[in-house]
């Protein structure tokens, strides 16, 4: 996979992520439940959320480091040719 579909494929996840988000955030307030048990939803909805976005963060910042290292590696490689 070239970089380029790689970009499309992480902003579809993105936007798909964003999307659940919003929807979950909308049906959470629109239910009909009290204030104090809406809040602890999103309170609970919202920590799952940032779970999420560091676990996928963290395998971003792996991808590029490793992407990184395999472009010095290579420019090594043919400034000593």
């Amino acid at each position: 996979m070239d970089y380029e579909s790689e970009v499309q494929v992480a902003n579809f996840i993105t936007g798909l992520v964003v999307g659940a988000v919003i929807g979950a955030s909308a049906a959470m307030l629109l239910a009909p439940q009290s204030g104090k048990k809406t809040r602890k939803r999103i309170r609970k909805a919202a920590r799952g959320v940032a779970d999420n976005a560091t676990g996928r963060w963290d395998e971003i910042a792996d991808e590029v480091k490793d992407r990184v290292d395999d472009a010095l590696d290579v420019a090594r490689k043919r400034l000593k040719a």
